[in-house]
């Protein structure tokens, strides 16, 4: 069912013209009826009656909207001309919505590729770009697109860890840009056939389930730290290979193989500590 545009007559000048004939129709009822000239009045009854009729077939289509006609069951086409429009009165019309409107979906509670339950929740923008599928391929446009963007959020989630970790693959919480453009194509793949297109979907709420939170929270923690130290101690290392080198190219002392590492020894202890280090100072002989 694709959608197909259908012309329409202007409202006001027809609802103008309606009325016209209305009060001609009664204006010519009185007269024949003051002559008692049946089959004149009988063709003002019939005339009137009609005429009203054919004000069921005035229909408001706002801006960024269309109206759907259907006759009998059967689709005839749809109209997008903005304001008092007039079709057959036997046409049934039904307005669709062309706005962009977006929705933010509940909390959902899934397990990440890892097998982590995570909170996760989504906004997605969305718009009707055929009326005739949303109307006709699906009962309830937006209750679908409500529950496909669910269902396309907890596929995605399975699909990709929470956090990066050391594998360096694309992750929920570091990818927000990439996990965003494959939000988006799950959706706009499930909303094809209900004529509508995915402007942009993104999340917007994204956590680990209240009760590994706090374990997860330890262990990030301990991967910082992890982390530092293992920066820390690089350059620590970097830093007692120069002093040692200098002291060597400056022929500043001559250090035998054990001094050397005392002295490796105390210069890591000092850089690498948490704490500020007391100083011993050394009076007597080096060795």
């Amino acid at each position: 069912m694709k959608e197909k545009s259908i012309s329409s007559l202007p409202g006001i000048p027809t609802a103008i013209g309606i009325v016209l004939i209305v009060i001609a129709s009664v204006w010519n009822f009185i007269q024949f009826g003051i002559e008692l000239y049946i089959p004149g009045m009988l063709l003002c009854v019939a005339v009137g009656g009609i005429s009203l009729l054919c004000l069921a077939g005035l229909y408001m289509v706002e801006p960024n909207q269309a109206a759907v006609l259907s006759l009998f069951g059967k689709y005839v086409g749809t109209v997008k001309d903005q304001g008092l429009r007039f079709n057959n009165p036997f046409y049934r019309s039904r307005r669709v919505s062309l706005r962009i409107r977006n929705f933010e979906s509940g909390k959902l509670k899934v397990n990440e590729l890892e097998g982590s339950p995570i909170e996760i929740a989504a906004v997605v923008v969305w718009r009707v770009m055929d009326s005739a599928e949303a109307v006709y391929n699906v009962d309830d446009y937006e209750s679908f697109v409500h529950i496909q963007a669910e269902a396309a959020l907890r596929s995605m989630a399975t699909s990709y860890p929470y956090d990066q970790g050391d594998s360096g693959q694309v992750a929920l919480r570091s990818h927000a840009t990439e996990i965003s453009h494959d939000l988006a194509a799950q959706l706009a793949e499930r909303l094809a056939e209900a004529g509508v297109a995915v402007q942009d979907a993104r999340i917007s709420h994204l956590a680990y389930s209240p009760e590994i939170a706090g374990a997860m929270l330890q262990r990030q923690q301990a991967g910082a730290i992890i982390a530092a130290r293992e920066r820390l101690v690089e350059g620590a290392v970097g830093m007692v290979q120069m002093a040692l080198e200098k002291l060597k190219e400056n022929d500043v002392v001559e250090l035998d193989n054990e001094r050397r590492a005392q002295m490796v020894s105390n210069m890591l202890v000092v850089l690498c500590s948490d704490r500020a280090t007391q100083p011993v100072v050394n009076t007597g002989s080096l060795y």
